[in-house]
């Protein structure tokens, strides 16, 4: 199956018209988006949008072998002009399947906002599941058939759709995810590429044409992640994100709940709002032991409060008990995490805290815990694949 994307943007295009933000005054060149098209095998049109023919045009196509046009969502503004020679654009009912002549099935795929989802089977069994924009398939259940080849659809916009399929069966290890209808709120360049690596998934210029099934390297996420950064930089926003095209996730809460503390609380139901549904939380210190279990990814939320505990439990605090083997007791139970994490084969993603580059703490106690942090920080690094630090909201990249 030859997928040409003729456009990957959202339906008003990137740039939007007359929009003053920073993402559309840099979308130039090949970070200008047309709205989404595809064009399957010069046969199949999924998608009628302003200027197809052109499109297909400079990519190499013409539309003239256009079998059939299927829509996938309700078009605001005036209505597309059929270009001739196309046969009348429309929708299928979901469930419903159809027969090209050029021997493609397409079957429509219900979707839980307005839309329709298209899963097209090419005459060599190829198998792409296109998905319209700010829509996932709904009434998913377990496949006993093979993963799609393909699948594209909005992953920026809508990354449970992809955790939904993986949950499935419908995305496998060697599915090529394509993202698509990207607006505005997606990041440019370089940051967009990096934020959907870690979904396993890329975006492509317009004009790309793809062989669905043909081998090719995908994008790996990695299997031990560190976000650092200071206080509300973003960087357990950014921990949650690279996590959530992922089906199951543990949430390690390192620091509990606490009685009577009510702002505390707040900051905890609002990371319970932002994680999805489907996720379970744990709120324990026991890192280790989870670590060298098997299970589902990890998402540790923070070092800085596990450490804290693990000065709690040996008095660290008390200058006495720290030269009396506090200091001993401490180092022991940091490297017993570090050497946790090397030997760990679960997909983890740990959130810690930067401290040490601004006011020196007063009391001895304090600079205790920074200089321990930091020590903490650079040898859980060191295990991992990934290192991202996080300033102001936006990533760096420090490793990987």
């Amino acid at each position: 199956m030859e997928l040409t994307l003729l456009g990957t943007g959202a339906p008003d295009g990137l740039p939007r018209p007359e929009c003053p933000c920073a993402v559309c005054a840099t979308a130039r060149g090949t970070l200008s988006r047309a709205a989404t098209a595809l064009l399957v095998d010069d046969a199949l049109l999924l998608d009628l949008t302003p200027g197809a023919v052109f499109a297909a045009a400079r990519a190499g196509h013409s539309l003239s072998g256009v079998r059939q046009v299927l829509l996938t969502h309700p078009h605001d503004g005036p209505a597309v002009e059929l270009p001739a020679g196309l046969p009348s654009a429309g929708r299928v009912p979901d469930g419903r399947e159809l027969t090209l002549i050029s021997g493609h099935r397409v079957r429509a795929v219900a979707m839980d906002a307005p839309g329709t989802g298209y899963e097209v089977t090419a005459p060599e069994g190829t198998r792409l599941l296109y998905l319209p924009p700010g829509a996932a398939p709904s009434g998913l259940t377990d496949r006993e058939d093979q993963p799609y080849d393909a699948v594209v659809g909005d992953v920026v916009g809508r990354p449970d759709a992809v955790a939904r399929l993986r949950a499935v069966g419908a995305i496998g290890p060697h599915t090529e995810i394509i993202a698509v209808h990207l607006d505005h709120d997606a990041p440019p360049g370089a940051e967009l590429d990096r934020r959907l690596a870690a979904a396993g998934a890329r975006t492509v210029p317009d004009g790309t044409t793809l062989v669905v099934g043909e081998y090719r390297a995908l994008p790996q996420a990695p299997r031990r992640t560190l976000v650092t950064g200071g206080a509300r930089s973003g960087k357990s926003v950014e921990a949650e994100r690279r996590l959530e095209t992922f089906p199951e996730v543990v949430y390690v809460a390192t620091g509990g709940s606490r009685e009577g503390d009510a702002d505390w609380a707040d900051r905890i139901e609002l990371h319970r709002e932002r994680r999805p549904a489907a996720w379970r939380t744990e709120e324990t210190c026991e890192l280790v032991e989870l670590l060298e279990s098997d299970g589902p990814p990890l998402l540790i939320d923070c070092l800085s409060l596990w450490l804290a505990d693990a000065m709690d439990r040996v008095d660290a605090w008390d200058d006495t008990a720290w030269a009396g083997g506090g200091q001993n007791a401490l180092r022991t139970r940091t490297a017993e995490l570090v050497a946790a994490v090397r030997r760990t084969r679960r997909t983890v993603v740990a959130v810690t805290n930067e401290t040490g580059s601004g006011v020196v703490p007063a009391t001895a106690s304090g600079r205790r815990y920074r200089d321990e942090l930091g020590r903490l920080n650079a040898a859980f690094a060191d295990e991992c694949e990934q290192v991202l630090l996080v300033v102001a909201g936006q990533v760096l990249k420090l490793r990987g």
